[in-house]
């Protein structure tokens, strides 16, 4: 096995050296930085995980994550993954600070960003695209904070990279499902979590851009991801629209309360419904009928990514490799729900 001594040895500098370069602590001329780490590859150098361990638990790494989950079981499999990696690289002293809030509220968003910000160096937010928050997230990466969007992203932000699935894609992808599945003119109620989430609008811009013609939205809710709003929202909808024959749930936070609008009303069957993650109420009205379709956007590979993403910045100074990580959107059915 190859050793720090050794490389030193080879490149006529002096360990420390070597040790600043694998550890990227410290000032070393880049042509020493380039002669070690060329040397390092040819020699298929690997550092001893004790001693890399020892060395990540002397910078305290921290992680905060701050997603809007309470009452959205989608990220009950995004942050259950999250734990999972966080559990595997606490042998290097990597600490994570969870924080959940309820809704897009943008006061409550940038209280907890303020409250995490003097205690971490990594950020994995869900963010409010909202210029309060963008300017608070800004201010953190100008005072070297990493900051990593999950599963939203927000215009103007300069975050080191975003980890999720691409929303105008699964916005069009819904739409040809619809028009594949749904009645030949398609009178279509829509639901989302909020307009002040990017990702939510573009859903609906790709949704629309692929109906065209054929597709009469009759109205757009927002619910706040909360089933209750939704039930509510979709019983008037009913009501108030006895032409309606589809609906399109743009985030999962609404899809049960809908669902129970349907089964309500008589209508199971009758109304054509596609919504986003397989979480398991989907599924139960999935086996019920009532929803016909869902598309999937790899909730566990978002949450391990991101962790990782984190965890390679702070303790092996690594950064990101491109400036998105998307996850595919999948059609899922009742046959391939649970898959």
């Amino acid at each position: 096995m190859v050793t720090i001594k050794q490389i030193a040895e080879l490149c006529g500098v002096s360990r420390g050296t070597v040790d600043r370069v694998v550890n990227r602590r410290g000032k070393v001329k880049p042509e020493k930085e380039q002669l070690i780490l060329e040397t390092m590859r040819k020699l298929n150098y690997q550092p001893n995980p004790a001693g890399r361990a020892l060395a990540a638990r002397k910078k305290s790494p921290i992680v905060g994550v701050l997603i809007p989950s309470i009452g959205i079981h989608f990220f009950d499999d995004v942050l259950s993954s999250m734990q999972k990696a966080a559990k595997k690289y606490d042998s290097y002293g990597l600490k994570v600070i969870w924080r959940s809030m309820r809704g897009y509220s943008v006061e409550e968003q940038c209280r907890l960003i303020d409250e995490l910000s003097p205690q971490v160096q990594a950020l994995i937010i869900n963010p409010v695209d909202h210029p309060s928050v963008v300017r608070r997230l800004n201010a953190l990466i100008d005072d070297g904070i990493v900051i990593i969007t999950i599963n939203n992203d927000a215009p103007g932000l300069s975050r080191h990279t975003y980890v999720g699935s691409d929303y105008l894609e699964g916005g069009r992808t819904a739409g040809a499902l619809l028009r594949m599945i749904g009645p030949e003119k398609l009178n279509v109620g829509v639901l989302l979590g909020s307009l002040s989430m990017l990702g939510h609008r573009q859903r609906l811009d790709g949704f629309r851009e692929t109906m065209g013609d054929r597709c009469n939205i009759l109205s757009i809710h927002e619910t706040e991801d909360d089933d209750m709003i939704a039930y509510e929202q979709v019983t008037q909808l009913l009501k108030n629209e006895p032409n309606i024959n589809a609906l399109f749930v743009i985030s999962s936070g609404a899809s049960y309360g809908a669902s129970r609008a349907v089964l309500a009303a008589g209508l199971a069957g009758k109304i054509t419904i596609i919504v986003f993650d397989t979480i398991p109420t989907t599924i139960r009205m999935m086996q019920q009928g009532i929803i016909q379709a869902a598309l999937y956007q790899h909730p566990h590979e978002q949450g391990r990514r991101a962790m990782q993403i984190a965890f390679d910045y702070l303790v092996n100074g690594t950064p990101p490799d491109r400036d998105r990580y998307i996850m595919r959107n999948e059609i899922r059915i009742l046959q391939n729900a649970e898959n």
